[in-house]
């Protein structure tokens, strides 16, 4: 999918989505949140400021298009959109919608109990509606 090796930590906790302008889209393994990984398609990448500016802009337009659609999907209550990168030094850009009900709420999701993974259908339906929201964007992105 994506011409830019990923960290295989990235690869091991999310599946693939589709490929934006400049990132590629993952949903992270974890039913719990409804949570997208964007990571640009640019090699020896770690800080956002590493990017161009073209880039930069380009970034904070899927991560918004992305938050704006998941809310849409999922009607969360807020969307938490991050870059931290201090175990996975690639840069990558989270985007989870939150909910006030949810396992984590109001602190941050990382390391808050264990991750409940995809099953196969759940996996395939929760692709399908991404998907499905994505092909609406397309001209948007």
């Amino acid at each position: 999918m994506s011409s830019v090796e990923l960290d295989e930590r990235l690869v091991r906790d999310s599946y693939p989505v589709a490929e934006l302008p400049l990132c590629q889209l993952r949903l992270m393994d974890d039913t719990r949140f409804p949570w997208l990984i964007l990571i640009p398609r640019r090699e020896g990448v770690s800080e956002v400021f590493d990017l161009d500016e073209t880039d930069q802009r380009q970034l904070w337009h899927e991560a918004s298009e992305m938050g704006r659609m998941l809310k849409a999907m999922t009607r969360a209550d807020k969307i938490n959109v991050a870059n931290l990168g201090n175990v996975v030094a690639q840069l990558h850009v989270h985007v989870v919608a939150r909910r006030q009900a949810d396992a984590a709420w109001p602190g941050p999701v990382w390391g808050q109990g264990q991750a409940q993974p995809y099953d196969l259908d759940e996996l395939a339906s929760m692709r399908d509606r991404l998907l499905a929201q994505l092909d609406g964007l397309k001209t948007r992105l």
